[in-house]
């Protein structure tokens, strides 16, 4: 029988617990530590209930635990500001670390995009639950007209109920990092992020848009479409719920009807719309919630790579 790799959660917040319950499945990690500050989170009780071993002590009491020792992977599902200290720690005693806060402290990581490029790196950021909705999109659509992504754009509208107060704490983090992330690991020349908290009763699943601009003279729409559809084929084998909501849209603009993007510039050339919804599996939220869904799929997915490297 394989020994699985053990690993720690920051954070007993809806992505920690969520993140903790999608672990108790996987055949390569194990939760030997679940780690809050609230010894009357729900998320700790959870814990408790399932028999993990947890701490509401934070860092600290994770450094102090009798099973950090035997821990190789920490996933820390706090708050950007937080991470900063964690990092620091987790660092001087060799952990590898798994980020799911906006602190982009690490590399980003998207599995679909660029997984196997940072298993070696002590710190991944799995950049944000927008990031990894719509940024695949944005380096499918540059893989089919390669270098030629100008401009991408992308709206990220979640439930305003699946928002909880680290992610409210974050949205300056959010869109900066998630911008950031289009350009690097999406491969646009220029990235914009947007997060709408819907406060629709009863709640809307996560609905993402998509908007790429590129040189309709290198650009077929039929390649296009295919990249496009391929890479939604691959985020939904460790996110089933991921899906478009129509065939993607092309628009043309010229000189008769071009158009003006701020920090870009004047643009003539193809536009690129996507849609997509998130649902979740609802192994803690209710299936709307999938922006917390994809977040925590895509860093199960990068600890189980890491796992294998150790």
């Amino acid at each position: 029988m394989t020994t699985k790799t053990k690993i720690a959660i920051l954070g007993s917040g809806n992505i920690g617990t969520d993140l903790m319950l999608k672990i108790l499945k996987s055949e390569v990690l194990e939760t030997a530590l679940f780690v809050g500050i609230d010894p009357n989170s729900e998320g700790l009780k959870r814990a408790e209930k399932l028999g993990i071993s947890t701490t509401h002590l934070g860092i600290d009491g994770l450094v102090a635990d009798a099973n950090f020792a035997g821990i190789k992977i920490v996933f820390d599902a706090t708050s950007a500001y937080a991470h900063l200290k964690h990092a620091k720690i987790l660092k001087e005693h060799g952990k590898k670390v798994v980020d799911l806060t906006p602190a982009a402290l690490g590399p980003y990581v998207i599995p679909v995009a660029n997984l196997d490029e940072h298993l070696s790196a002590d710190n991944v950021n799995m950049v944000t639950c927008g990031g990894q909705a719509t940024i695949p999109i944005v380096h499918a659509i540059n893989k089919a007209v390669p270098g030629e992504v100008y401009y991408g754009e992308i709206v990220a509208s979640i439930s305003s109920k699946s928002a909880g107060p680290g992610t409210r704490a974050n949205i300056d983090e959010f869109t900066e990092t998630t911008a950031r992330a289009i350009e690097v690991v999406g491969g646009a020349k220029k990235g914009k992020a947007i997060i709408v908290l819907n406060p629709s009763d009863p709640p809307l699943i996560m609905r993402d848009t998509v908007y790429a601009l590129v040189d309709a003279t290198r650009a077929d729409e039929e390649i296009v479409t295919i990249a496009i559809k391929d890479m939604v084929a691959s985020v939904a084998k460790y996110v089933p719920g991921y899906r478009l909501t129509q065939d993607p849209v092309f628009d043309y603009f010229d000189e008769s009807n071009k158009v003006t993007i701020p920090g870009y510039g004047t643009f003539r050339g193809m536009k690129v719309t996507t849609l997509l919804e998130v649902e979740g599996a609802g192994d803690y939220l209710p299936k709307y919630a999938g922006n917390l869904d994809i977040m925590t799929a895509a860093a199960v997915e990068m600890g189980k790579q890491i796992a294998k490297t150790i």
